[in-house]
């Protein structure tokens, strides 16, 4: 049984949602998403909330539940508070910046690299060494954090590069006489 989709997703004041069929739809004060439940789920609208069952006990059924009901419950909290990731950059030289509708970044390398701000997501930069991303999709904001990040990943000797900001990274003991 699925600890998580046992629970209903409950609806705050200010929220609207839709089931049709397969389809959740949320409305909230920041935006509106929706999402596709799997075929393998049934799903319905209770006065406690949204409630999401498998629709028979095979394995993928069950996977699918508490997938979906986590999918759902990220639509509602998406509506109301959004998503934020924040990025640290560390190294000497490197810095980040918002200018117009793009992301520039100077990390080392000849030139610096621009980054078109996707439709949707926003972007700022506290410091020249922090990015705040955020947005109301939690797939689209970890998505474009980690675009950010492939840029320079932090490497393990020195610790440069672009990092999240919970990250630990495992430092490595240098060369030796």
């Amino acid at each position: 049984m699925s600890r998580i989709g046992k629970l209903a997703v409950p609806i705050p004041k200010g929220v609207t949602a839709t089931v049709e069929g397969q389809t959740v739809k949320v409305k909230g004060p920041k935006g509106e998403l929706e999402f596709t439940v799997p075929e393998r789920v049934a799903i319905s609208q209770t006065d406690d909330g949204i409630k999401v069952d498998p629709i028979n006990d095979e394995q993928e059924s069950r996977a699918m539940w508490g997938l979906s009901r986590t999918m759902i419950a990220n639509l509602v909290t998406g509506t109301t508070d959004g998503f934020t990731k924040a990025l640290q950059i560390n190294g000497v030289g490197y810095r980040a910046a918002v200018q117009g509708k793009d992301l520039v970044l100077a990390l080392g390398y000849s030139h610096d690299v621009k980054y078109a701000i996707p439709e949707g997501i926003d972007i700022k930069c506290p410091k020249p060494t922090e990015i705040l991303v955020s947005g109301i999709d939690k797939q689209r904001v970890g998505q474009v954090a980690a675009e950010i990040r492939k840029w320079r990943p932090p490497e393990p000797y020195k610790g440069k590069g672009v990092k999240y900001a919970d990250e630990t990274i495992v430092r490595k003991e240098g060369k030796k006489k």
